[in-house]
């Protein structure tokens, strides 16, 4: 059967002068890993040696093979593919352009794999916007160019772990920004979209939806702002009438201070750091960056390039074992839900066509 196939992982090695390779070689270190998915590395096998090197007390050899493509890929070793010259240059905790254009060669070549179905989901370390920007790559971050490079309309980022799921309804904009760009129909875009993932990527029925203000204490009834009654009540209404259970606008202060996002599945936030900042505290070690709204699976670590961190084996890998996981787990929820879907719709077709037979005659 399909799903007792072992997936391929493909694994972008992000800023190559970041924590990228260090948790990405902790996190595969274990040799068990490689019974569970075969994992296949975009990047260098020089720099994948050189912070091997750096790695203290792993306690078994990693077995690593080099191959042109995915589609060559050992199913019991670590693969690389070899995205970058041989004169790759490494200076741990620097950002620097040409660790950026590494980055951008990775994440491409990697996506191209993907749509080749060479490899089953992408897992990406994390990359330097800043440093990505001047290398005129055109989008904010990974979300973004995922989002244009499958040609979807909308997709959001989902913070996900077992505790908590945030999903956020601006991404990477400026906070002076937010208030003009929080409109219903992207709110109920947002909603639109978790609400179908929790379905469909987490195997949840009947998903329920907190949803935040944008002002302190929901606006206090228009006297410290009206966006909670003019654009998201009206929402958040607007979405049950759809049929989807959400709730809210709730004060973030005390719909995290009293533990009510534990009432409900998901949480929709109104801009980047209103979730980031709960989900961090509460689930920053297993936490994972995953891109609700794409037709294939994308997960990232929840932390970024720690430069401060790199070449210094003081990076944990937990959030990236996580996001790996997360990825297949979540692959896994798809085939069995559109296996269901798809099951539902055979059945009220043969339903439909037993009705749209004649009745046998009757005898007098």
């Amino acid at each position: 059967m399909q799903n007792n196939r072992k997936l391929v992982v493909g694994i972008t090695q992000g800023d190559g002068n970041g924590i990228g390779y260090e948790v990405i070689i902790k996190a595969l270190a274990d040799s068990r890993i490689l019974e569970s998915f075969t994992p296949v590395i975009y990047g260098s096998s020089k720099v994948f040696g050189f912070y091997r090197k750096t790695i203290h007390n792993l306690e078994q050899q990693i077995d690593t093979n080099v191959v042109s493509s995915a589609a060559d890929a050992h199913q019991k070793r670590v693969n690389i593919v070899n995205c970058l010259p041989d004169n790759v240059f490494v200076e741990p905790g620097q950002p620097n352009p040409e660790a950026a254009k590494a980055a951008i060669t990775c994440l491409e070549r990697a996506v191209e794999d993907l749509r080749k179905g060479d490899i089953d989901v992408l897992v990406t370390a994390p990359f330097n916007k800043k440093v990505i920007s001047s290398q005129n790559f055109g989008y904010t971050g990974h979300t973004e160019y995922l989002q244009n490079a499958f040609g979807v309309s909308d997709v959001t980022m989902f913070m996900v772990s077992e505790r908590l799921k945030i999903g956020v309804v601006t991404g990477h904009i400026p906070l002076r920004e937010v208030p003009d760009s929080i409109t219903e129909e992207k709110i109920l875009s947002k909603l639109r979209l978790m609400n179908a993932s929790l379905m469909r990527d987490f195997g949840v029925d009947s998903p329920k939806i907190g949803v935040l203000s944008l002002n302190p204490h929901s606006g206090d009834g228009g006297l410290l702002g009206d966006e909670e009654e003019r654009i998201i009540a009206p929402a958040v209404r607007k979405a049950v009438e759809e049929g989807i259970d959400a709730f809210g606008p709730y004060s973030p202060d005390g719909y995290f201070g009293a533990g009510l996002y534990n009432r409900f599945d998901a949480t929709l936030a109104m801009y980047h750091d209103q979730g980031l900042e709960p989900f961090k505290a509460l689930a920053f070690e297993d936490g994972v960056n995953f891109t609700a709204g794409l037709p294939i699976v994308r997960t990232s670590p929840d932390h970024g390039t720690a430069y401060e961190m790199a070449g210094r084996d003081d990076a944990d890998p937990r959030s990236m074992m996580s996001a790996i996981f997360a990825a297949i787990d979540i692959y896994r929820h798809r085939e069995a839900y559109d296996a269901l879907q798809a099951g539902k719709m055979k059945e009220r077709s043969l339903d439909d066509s037993r009705a749209s037979r004649p009745g046998r005659p009757q005898i007098a």
